[in-house]
């Protein structure tokens, strides 16, 4: 029975090193770096409204693009 007990907490000890070295190498290779996480509160209200018009041209050309599929057929 302490054997068995003594070889969980082995493994557990092993699988904590193992999780924290990845963890570490992770933030030295800079994979939690979210460069772009606050861009769109510094977008000027000029971007943003830009943004809405393409938005709004690409749904249109959605549109046109799928009225063109559905003469074709």
């Amino acid at each position: 029975m302490n054997g068995v007990i003594m070889m969980m907490i082995a493994v557990s000890i092993f699988v904590f090193f193992i999780a924290l070295t990845a963890f570490l190498w992770g933030i030295k290779n800079k994979q939690f770096d979210d460069e772009y996480k606050f861009t769109s509160l510094n977008d000027s209200e000029e971007a943003l409204h830009d943004a809405i018009k393409l938005e709004e041209r690409k749904k249109e050309a959605l549109k046109r693009k799928k009225i063109q599929n559905e003469e074709k057929t």
